[in-house]
């Protein structure tokens, strides 16, 4: 039995394999190896798509907020909010940069982060006065950017700096905006199984404030000032490659007709998939960059599910297994289980479906009818 790609990456690069190549061998003929010509080609081609007016290459996805944070001057002493249930590194950048992450609970349809929470979390940590609040990590999670009229009304309450964490969410669409154009920073990633991805590690960040862009700029390259050798603050190295970027490049030519594949196979999942499994809600006024298609059982467990699937030779995935407040790294923030009820019952249930744009009719009706049975 053959065994279905949960993300054919391999079809994608055959269908545009002569243009890549083009693209790496201009590279190596030149040698720009490190911020060369294609960076900055490409981030015009992401500010333009998205709507910002600052869009700054880096060396992946976590450090895009980690340098989002570190602009900031987000330190010891604050506490960032985000939300329970979304990857590690979502909250792992807080405790990096040496601040507290405050974890919330998500809305069971959408999965993102409750705005009504998030404003009793920042409340209850307010009174505490053991943190001064700072920041917001809203998560566009599966490709479905947060509720951003209600989240951003809560960071100007609290007057908080909001970040955008759109790592799965690029291409997406909240009313007129587009995922990046949302809080004060913003930060997606181009891992290879991302909606846009490279073929490594990738990321950017987005702004439209002219001062915090060149502080993103200089933080990336070792707080450089006005070269490489005059180091003005403390940075990382952080610069997205020249060969990623050509790559890019070329994915972002195709990048509209792989968000419409993308969406026509979501719509088709959820015509035929709604008796057995909870399928994902988009509100009205938004669109999902579907980086993945997650479910959860009406009945059965998830384990019969994959089961089923996998004796079919249909790949599955759990995005996430475990929420944050129950990860052991995060062991001393003193998490507790059913702390954040709704994305506990979450991630002991959710799973993701094969979803790619190259992917073909009959591997997608093998999908429904293995999981119509």
């Amino acid at each position: 039995m053959e065994i279905m790609q949960f993300i054919d990456l391999k079809r994608q690069y055959e269908h545009l394999q002569p243009a890549i190549e083009r693209r790496i061998n201009n590279v190596l003929e030149h040698g720009k190896f490190i911020l060369g010509p294609e960076v900055r080609e490409l981030e015009t081609a992401l500010a333009e798509f998205c709507g910002a007016r600052h869009a700054i290459g880096v060396g992946n996805g976590t450090d895009a907020l980690q340098l989002a944070l570190m602009a900031e001057g987000v330190g010891p002493g604050d506490a960032v909010f985000t939300s329970a249930f979304s990857f590690f590194a979502s909250a792992e950048v807080i405790s990096l940069v040496g601040a507290t992450p405050v974890f919330v609970d998500i809305e069971e349809d959408t999965y993102n982060i409750c705005p009504k929470a998030l404003g009793e979390a920042i409340e209850s940590v307010s009174r505490a006065g053991e943190l001064r609040p700072r920041g917001i990590i809203a998560v566009d999670l599966f490709g479905l950017p947060a509720n951003y009229t209600a989240i951003e009304a809560v960071a100007d309450r609290f007057d908080l700096v909001l970040i955008e964490d759109a790592a799965q969410s690029f291409g997406a669409l909240c009313g007129d905006r587009k995922a990046g154009q949302f809080g004060k920073i913003a930060a997606t990633s181009f891992f290879p199984a991302k909606p846009l991805g490279c073929y490594g590690d990738g990321g950017a960040v987005f702004t439209d404030d002219d001062e915090l862009a060149e502080r993103i700029r200089s933080l990336r390259v070792h707080g450089k000032g006005a070269d490489k050798y005059d180091n003005v603050r403390i940075g990382t190295n952080s610069r997205l490659d020249t060969l990623q970027a050509a790559i890019l490049l070329e994915k972002m030519a195709v990048f509209a007709g792989e968000l419409d594949a993308r969406e026509r196979l979501a719509n088709q999942y959820s015509a035929l998939l709604g008796q057995n499994f909870h399928v994902p809600v988009v509100p009205e006024g938004y669109r999902s960059a579907w980086a993945q298609y997650t479910v959860r059982p009406r009945h059965g467990t998830r384990q019969s599910w994959q089961e089923k699937l996998a004796s079919d030779g249909i790949p599955s995935a759990i995005y996430y297994g475990k929420p944050l407040h129950l990860q052991p790294a995060f062991a001393d923030l003193g998490g507790k289980t059913g702390q954040y009820p709704v994305a506990e019952s979450c991630s002991e249930s959710v799973f993701s479906l094969p979803m790619h744009p190259y992917m073909a009719p009959e591997e997608f009706d093998r999908v429904v009818k293995a999981l119509q049975a």
